[in-house]
């Protein structure tokens, strides 16, 4: 049951954070774009997104902000089953699933309120720049990597167990 209030606390987190940026910078267009570098590598830059990772469908028309919804609600309902079905000692897993849950339900929210999720913070080195993203991509991105964690830890164990 903790790792459902870890998921209310990422969300509640992603939005809160993003409330506050919306509130401190403008949005970033072509020919304005005003930034906070917080150093010399990171900042915070307003931007909308109605597309998915990388901004892939971004330029689709409208029609991918409820394939995207739709898409997120069935994924998230398959995770918070699976999360649902843990049982100990794969507490690794659970972390990872709540990391992926919180994540992809803070982006629903934006997407489902909004038609885009708000993202904000950008990783560069002039001139390369990682794809802007927010809190829910970063726990996402989180989860997957405690999720491959999991499996190499669990698979060893396998292989103790078979020898």
């Amino acid at each position: 049951m903790i790792y459902f209030f870890l998921v209310v606390a990422f969300v509640f987190t992603d939005q809160l954070l993003k409330e506050i940026i919306v509130k401190i910078l403008p949005l970033c267009v072509p020919g304005y774009c005003e930034s906070i570098e917080l150093v010399s590598f990171f900042k915070l830059t307003l931007l909308h997104n109605p597309g998915a990772a990388f901004s892939f469908l971004a330029d689709a028309g409208g029609w991918q902000r409820w394939f995207l919804v739709s898409i997120s609600s069935v994924v998230s309902l398959v995770i918070t089953i699976w999360l649902y079905r843990i049982r100990s000692p794969r507490n690794l897993l659970a972390l990872a699933l709540s990391f992926i849950l919180g994540g992809a339900l803070g982006n629903l929210v934006d997407r489902i309120s909004q038609g885009y999720v708000v993202d904000f913070l950008v990783i560069f080195y002039h001139p390369y720049y990682f794809p802007a993203f927010n809190v829910a991509d970063f726990l996402i991105s989180l989860g997957a990597i405690l999720m491959v964690l999991d499996m190499i830890i669990n698979k060893e164990k396998s292989s103790e167990n078979e020898s």
